[in-house]
């Protein structure tokens, strides 16, 4: 790096120092540049490696790019779902001493993709609508969270597969702005007709270009955000009236909202003078609640769908094989040990990049589950197991480009047995009586 460049990051990596700030950014050299799907951007974006893992550089101005990175540590500390800012680089200069752009760093998403990416040939109508709720999703926890997002899009976001579905996750936050006291209607309203418009738009270029199916309604996928949006934000804040007599149904409330994933902090209840009429409305709304209870019992960190899953498995594990005395946290922990980590140790090597390991369960629980209706009978662990590598990991593509993480999931230690590392390398000849995978 020649001349002198100013760095303001929250975390200090000296590496930040080496790479060649002085060039252009479509000018770096291809031993720096990481070669990743990127999503549309009205900004240069180029991905690049730094201290064993990739980050992302937006070249932008000075001021925008300062205002982006505290706006993103800002919704880090809201926990909304977004990219980690890294590093705002100002005061760049090429070789003959003239101004360079100012660029955010920020740390790429493990097993993320651009919406542009997540289908192998063209994209499909279930797909593209998968998208829109996991978009509408985020939208709704974004305004919950008071900020107007301003450029609503497929191309702004970045997506993670999540036990069938999508999560989203905010990349670019330029045009963001935060009100403490939360929006009103019309912003939201205006933020979701921003994302109807640019959802639309982005649709009709891969239709244009020959990416989407034929039977694929760009008009009617992106009004799909509208009504996913409504009937979402209506389920977590809006009221409820009924007879005293039915007061099972605040409990049934918030079993509906635990069931989309969050968690009630607070719920007011009030009667009427007679007493006959019960009004509930929910306060405060948290995302996250099988998240969270998965992280308690089993240390595990997983997508709100992939953590569900897994808690169900771990659920019907405990009904076929615990003692209704066991503690849950003590049964959790046999999950893990029996099932969970010895399925994931199971995975080759060379295909552990494929799929973060909860999709890999999800999927293998899926898999397990259409073996035994095709062969009407129970399919053991181990077979599925052998079966999902061969036929199906072993087919797709990576979607990890960071082979250790900054921060991984909590995972238990367990010894390996050599069945297990028979098991990894595809030998299912060891003695199934013993083997943990024939009983579960």
């Amino acid at each position: 790096m020649s001349g002198s460049v100013n760095i303001t990051s929250a975390t200090a990596d000296p590496a930040l120092l080496d790479l060649p700030w002085h060039l252009p950014l479509d000018a770096w050299p291809n031993e720096n540049i990481a070669a990743l799907p990127k999503g549309l951007s009205r900004h240069l974006v180029r991905f690049a490696h730094l201290s064993g893992r990739v980050v992302a550089i937006k070249e932008t101005t000075s001021e925008m790019a300062k205002r982006e990175y505290e706006m993103l540590r800002t919704l880090q500390g809201l926990e909304i779902p977004c990219v980690e800012p890294l590093a705002v680089i100002t005061n760049r200069t090429n070789e003959d001493g003239e101004p360079l752009n100012s660029v955010l760093v920020t740390r790429h998403l493990k097993f993320s993709l651009p919406y542009r990416a997540l289908y192998s040939q063209t994209l499909r109508p279930t797909t593209a609508t998968r998208l829109v709720d996991a978009l509408a999703l985020l939208l709704v926890r974004v305004h919950m969270a008071g900020l107007f997002w301003g450029d609503v899009s497929l191309s702004n976001t970045l997506f993670r597969r999540d036990a069938g579905a999508f999560a989203a996750y905010l990349v670019d936050a330029e045009t963001g702005q935060l009100y403490p006291g939360g929006l009103s209607k019309g912003q939201r309203e205006n933020d979701l007709e921003i994302a109807r418009v640019n959802i639309a738009g982005e649709l009709m270029d891969l239709e244009a270009g020959g990416r989407a199916a034929d039977e694929l309604d760009p008009i009617r996928v992106s009004n799909g955000i509208v009504n996913a949006y409504r009937l979402l934000w209506t389920e977590l804040t809006g009221s409820e009236s009924f007879a005293s007599s039915e007061r099972w149904r605040i409990t049934e409330r918030v079993e509906r909202l635990n069931d989309l994933g969050f968690d009630i902090e607070e719920l007011a209840i009030k009667t009427d003078a007679t007493g006959s009429t019960v009004r509930i409305q929910p306060k405060v709304v948290d995302a996250g609640h099988h998240q969270r209870r998965l992280l308690r019992l089993t240390g595990l960190d997983a997508e709100e769908n992939q953590a569900r899953r897994l808690l169900n498995d771990l659920d019907a594990y405990r009904l076929a094989y615990g003692d209704p005395a066991s503690d849950e946290e003590a049964l959790a922990h046999e999950w893990v040990v029996r099932v969970f980590e010895p399925v994931i140790r199971a995975i080759p090597r060379d295909l552990k990049g494929k799929l973060e390991p909860a999709e890999v369960f999800h999927q293998l629980l899926d898999h397990r589950w259409y073996m035994a209706q095709n062969q009407s009978r129970d399919i053991p662990l181990a077979e599925a197991v052998t079966s999902y590598v061969q036929d199906v990991l072993r087919h797709r593509r990576d979607e990890a480009t960071v082979i250790e993480p900054a921060t991984g999931s909590i995972t238990i230690p367990i010894d390996v047995t050599n069945d297990d590392v028979a098991a990894a390398a595809g030998d299912t000849s060891a003695d199934d009586a013993q083997d943990w995978r024939l009983k579960v």
